[in-house]
């Protein structure tokens, strides 16, 4: 190797003394990086592996539907809420479980999960639903008010008709007759024109007859 002449020796002198100034820094920096991408990966992996887990309880709670076994789709449901509060399945296991509880008449435990639901799912259309069932189930056990809080929470446009028409019902109920007609004209307007569901609306404001 060729000598190194005056300049290049200067050079390398000064790399070597801002290396011995700094490389407890550089180190420091480096090891945080390599912590934060490790931490990362290891993060990445733990989601995916509580995913998977999740899907295949929730499949089995999926199977369980045909049984119509309320106690085992009821112990499938708490596995995947237990286990995998955090992923996608627990609520949608939460919904599932709830609807069979209604079907046999199980309501305190059908308003257990529906809150739960509202409480702890991380997507908010699933919250939306669950007000919305929660709040036909308040209904029919005449506990208007908080039916009527549930539906005044806020939500997506594209359930404007949905929480109208229920809210129109509760309002009905109550013998409000007016406030449930206006309800059921804005549900009305909201629904697709297109929809099946329209008519039923119809029906209502028809019950209702024709404003004083």
């Amino acid at each position: 190797m060729a000598a190194l002449d005056l300049q290049e020796q200067e050079q390398l002198e000064a790399l070597k003394s801002w290396w011995k100034d700094n490389r407890s820094w550089i180190s420091a920096t480096v090891l945080a990086v390599a912590v934060v991408m490790g931490g990362w990966s290891g993060w990445q992996y733990y989601q995916h592996k509580q995913a998977t887990e999740a899907a295949t309880l929730y499949q089995q709670l999926v199977e369980q539907l045909a049984s119509n076994d309320a106690k085992r789709v009821n112990d499938a449901a708490a596995a995947v809420m237990d286990k995998f509060a955090s992923t996608a399945y627990a609520a949608r296991a939460a919904l599932l479980a709830a609807q069979v509880n209604e079907r046999s008449n199980d309501i305190a435990k059908a308003k257990t999960q529906l809150q739960w639901v509202i409480d702890h799912a991380y997507e908010t259309t699933l919250k939306d639903v669950a007000r919305l069932r929660l709040a036909a189930v308040l209904l029919d056990e005449k506990n208007y008010p908080d039916a009527l809080t549930l539906l005044e929470a806020k939500h997506p446009d594209s359930f404007d008709g949905l929480y109208a028409d229920l809210r129109g019902d509760v309002l009905n109920a109550q013998g409000k007759v007016d406030e449930a007609r206006s309800s059921y004209k804005l549900a009305y307007e909201k629904i697709d024109a297109q929809s099946s569901y329209r008519n039923l609306i119809q029906l209502k404001l028809d019950a209702l007859g024709a404003a004083k």
